[in-house]
């Protein structure tokens, strides 16, 4: 299925199932591994789309990260998870924050499975900008977003 096809279908779901996704466990099952899928990464390669990525910081030990997406053994996109009733805020983006300083990361992406906030290092070289540079609603999704999202597929990057 294009990425096209699968934010249309995922878009339906949300509008359709929002009340059913009430725990991060339904949200990543229902939205956020097709959505990862879509862009072409193979969400039952372990090595590939790593579930549960330990990322320690200091002071901080033991902390996962929702998934982090590794290409040839570098990683290249963290992936934290909420509930999709849950509004991304700095609380959220603290943790996500932790995550991209101890790893290779270039992208974050803190999503409840409707809005995806896609963060990066613009301001200050290996530190994760407070600002998402591209964010977008699942529920209402606009043909610049799928322009953009194709930026983010595996064979891109």
């Amino acid at each position: 299925m294009s990425i096209e096809q699968t934010i249309k279908v995922l878009s339906e779901r949300v509008r359709q199932h929002s009340a059913n996704m009430m725990t991060e466990e339904a949200v990543k099952t229902a939205v956020v591994l097709p959505f990862l899928q879509s862009l072409g990464y193979d969400v039952f390669n372990p090595f590939e789309v790593v579930p549960e990525f330990t990322a320690d910081a200091v002071g901080k030990k033991g902390e996962k990260v929702d998934y982090a997406i590794k290409l040839e053994n570098e990683i290249r996109i963290l992936v934290e998870c909420k509930p999709i009733s849950t509004n991304l805020d700095k609380v959220h983006l603290a943790q996500l924050f932790r995550y991209f300083t101890v790893t290779s990361a270039k992208f974050a992406i803190l999503t409840n499975g409707r809005y995806f906030h896609f963060h990066t290092d613009l301001d200050e070289p290996n530190k994760l900008d407070s600002r998402p540079f591209f964010t977008f609603d699942l529920a209402e999704p606009h043909a610049q977003v799928l322009a953009e999202l194709k930026k983010f597929e595996k064979n891109r990057l």
